[in-house]
């Protein structure tokens, strides 16, 4: 039994344009529809997304969602939104993109089931190598007029851009490729509707075009509006570039840290896009979060869903033990549990000295590693006077002058963190 998509989508926010008749054609029974995906990395970032959200929200109202790597197309590269042209890719990096692209998406997508709407990985590499250009020439291009590519807007706005190097034919011809993989899509797959981010329209009606004029069928297009923030910084890029899926790249710690620090605006607006919580639950939640949003019960909310979803339900809970290294109340030994990764990305920043491993045997003086070796605090005396007061601590303990910091106190078997007061940190590295 097919649930009604367009309307899920639509409360959510996530429907920029629809096709006129595409909300009957999903509710006659069940279909099938793709999400392109560009293969140039191994991990997808959280700029994928949302067209992962939207063929999962696809396939549970009882549809068949087909997730398209674009080893051809990542060839290639896509015009849309771009000022310069991508770097192209061999046959092995495809291949090993697609693999480890495949894994992440499992997490959201049902590919093992026997059921009939089991998802479905394809690459256009795979009808696109043996296709000769003049057989492209002639079976494709020879349907669609060049006054009808050019007027596509990510075509016009790169040509009346002051980009020296222009558009060239290759990816001119981008939005000609992915049209045929719908049209492939559609007579081998049945497949009747392709999504994307709202820039993809162009490249989308084009399959339509090419279905209608050699498929004699009828293709649809939805897609879904580009995220923004509320500041007007780009969604999913921090300082340190994009927000990758792959813990790798991103560590669970600084995923999760990600969603905590979105502002309350778009919280509200994450929320419906990117989990899986009814309507209800999310209003409940809304309501909630004005009455107190001191709280910020939106923001921990989705940072749980999310960084359970897309890592686990452990590296949630060891993202709120490391946050609360910083933030809140922790011990020595949840310090310790910390991986070298997650404790360098919660103390990143944070003031460094190097000491060679022969000090601390028998034992490093806490003058020394605070002043005298270290330079954290201004000098032996301002040392002293802090150790006296209690201010002082190793490792989240409180420690005296006495002290003497050795190779049980590593963490990681590398680093010591000293503290002075509630805010003050500084990060020994044992070499």
């Amino acid at each position: 039994m097919t649930k009604n998509f367009v309307q899920e989508l639509q409360w959510r926010g996530m429907v920029h344009d629809i096709m006129p008749g595409a909300e009957e054609h999903l509710m006659e029974g069940m279909q099938a529809a793709y999400v392109g995906i560009d293969p140039t990395a191994d991990s997808l970032h959280i700029g994928h997304l949302v067209s992962v959200m939207m063929l999962r929200h696809f396939q549970l109202a009882g549809h068949k969602p087909f997730a398209l790597v674009g080893g051809a197309t990542g060839m290639i590269g896509d015009p849309s939104g771009k000022s310069a042209e991508r770097n192209l890719l061999d046959e092995k990096t495809l291949r090993h993109n697609q693999e480890a692209i495949k894994e992440q998406l499992s997490r959201f997508l049902d590919f093992e089931s026997d059921t009939e709407n089991a998802a479905v990985l394809v690459n256009n590499y795979d009808w696109m190598k043996d296709f000769s250009f003049l057989d492209f020439i002639r079976d494709v291009g020879k349907h669609i007029t060049v006054n009808y590519m050019m007027a596509k807007d990510s075509v016009k706005k790169r040509l009346s851009s002051d980009a020296k190097e222009g558009m060239s034919f290759t990816e001119f011809t981008y939005q000609l490729v992915q049209g045929y993989d719908f049209l492939y899509l559609f007579q081998n797959h049945n497949c009747t509707l392709q999504m994307g981010g709202s820039d993809q329209w162009g490249n989308i009606t084009t399959g339509t075009e090419l279905i209608r004029r050699i498929g004699g069928g009828k293709g649809f297009a939805l897609t879904c509006p580009l995220i923004t923030k509320a500041d007007g910084a780009k969604f999913g890029k921090t300082e340190g570039g994009n927000v990758w899926l792959d813990a790798e790249r991103t560590s669970p710690y600084k995923f999760y840290q990600y969603w905590l620090n979105t502002s309350d605006e778009d919280a509200e607006k994450y929320i419906k896009i990117f989990t899986f919580l009814s309507q209800t639950e999310i209003e409940g939640l809304v309501v909630a979060h004005k009455e107190e949003p001191h709280r910020r019960a939106l923001q921990k909310r989705l940072a749980e869903e999310i960084t359970t979803m897309v890592h686990s339900k452990a590296d949630l809970e060891n993202a709120i033990k490391a946050s609360n290294i910083l933030f809140g109340k922790s011990t020595s030994e949840d310090l310790k549990q910390l991986d070298e990764k997650t404790f360098l990305d919660v103390f990143e920043g944070v003031p460094q000295a190097h000491v060679s491993k022969s000090e601390l045997s028998p034992g490093l003086d806490m003058i020394g590693a605070l002043a005298a070796k270290t330079g954290f605090l201004g000098s032996n005396g301002e040392a002293r006077r802090e150790l006296k007061q209690n201010s002082i601590s190793v490792n989240k303990q409180k420690v005296k002058e006495d002290y003497l910091i050795s190779e049980t106190d590593l963490v990681n078997n590398k680093f010591v963190l000293l503290q002075r007061g509630k805010k003050n940190y500084f990060v020994l590295v044992v070499d």
